[in-house]
């Protein structure tokens, strides 16, 4: 059997399907999403938000019944280092990590996300889950026509070893899976103070090589629809009703 067959394929629904009916049934006090350029993902955000990306293309309302909606245009490093989270004094209920697919970058979004979030939030990572060799690549200058997941991958491995004390959820969302984090701990230190090695000991290693079979046997695949249909288990803690959120009204014709 060739490598690429041994690559699953999530047969879920779209990961912008479940976010959707995530927002469509909950709300949150505060929903950041790194990388969202067009805005599609923050569109359906019923709750207070806040959007970074390098460069936005937005052309829609992505407001619509929102309360808030702050958009930084600029890179992740950058909106943390700026320390307005602090300044305004916001804790993440829930997060969407979709920066740049090299996972030195996603591993700094998560240190940073989870340091600003709620002890019962949620942090969801995409593009965990590749279904083929040719979307690994670092290469930002020769990437793929189709899919690119870079090696964000390597985040499951990595949050595995280092914070068992995390709970891991890897959905079956198409087309690259999205990977849900709770049991959150805002106060721990642990990857930041051991992000060197880290990057010291994953730059350079490849899937194919590390093992198809020892990365795809070390999680489980939960079906995003069950997950769904159960009530979204690991948002119960964090998520408002959206009916108890205020709800903009014109005050003009």
């Amino acid at each position: 059997m060739d490598d690429e067959t041994r690559f699953p394929r999530v047969d879920g629904p779209s990961y912008l399907a479940f976010l959707d009916a995530v927002h469509r049934v909950m709300a949150f006090g505060c929903y950041l999403e790194i990388g969202c350029r067009t805005g599609r993902t923050i569109a359906p955000v019923r709750g207070p938000t806040i959007a970074v990306d390098p460069f936005f293309k937005v052309e829609s309302n992505v407001i619509g019944s929102k309360p808030s909606l702050l958009l930084f245009q600029q890179k992740s490093d950058d909106f943390f280092a700026s320390r307005v989270l602090e300044k305004l004094g916001i804790r993440v209920s829930f997060a969407f990590l979709d920066g740049l697919h090299l996972f030195e970058y996603l591993l700094r979004d998560f240190i940073n996300t989870e340091a600003h979030s709620r002890p019962e939030g949620v942090i969801a990572l995409h593009d965990c889950v590749p279904f083929g060799e040719g979307m690994l690549t670092r290469d930002l200058e020769n990437l793929p026509r189709g899919a690119w997941t870079g090696d964000v991958w390597k985040l499951i491995p990595i949050l595995q070893h280092y914070r068992p004390d995390l709970k891991i959820t890897v959905l079956n969302c198409q087309p690259t899976g999205l990977v849900l984090i709770s049991g959150l701990d805002p106060v721990n230190t642990v990857l930041r103070q051991a992000y060197d090695r880290i990057i010291a000991d994953w730059t350079d290693v490849d899937l194919v090589p590390y093992g198809l079979d020892r990365f795809f046997g070390s999680f489980a695949l939960t079906d995003a629809r069950s997950y769904a249909k159960a009530g979204f288990p690991d948002f119960r803690r964090v998520a408002r009703r959206p009916d108890t959120l205020k709800t903009p009204v014109p005050v003009s014709p």
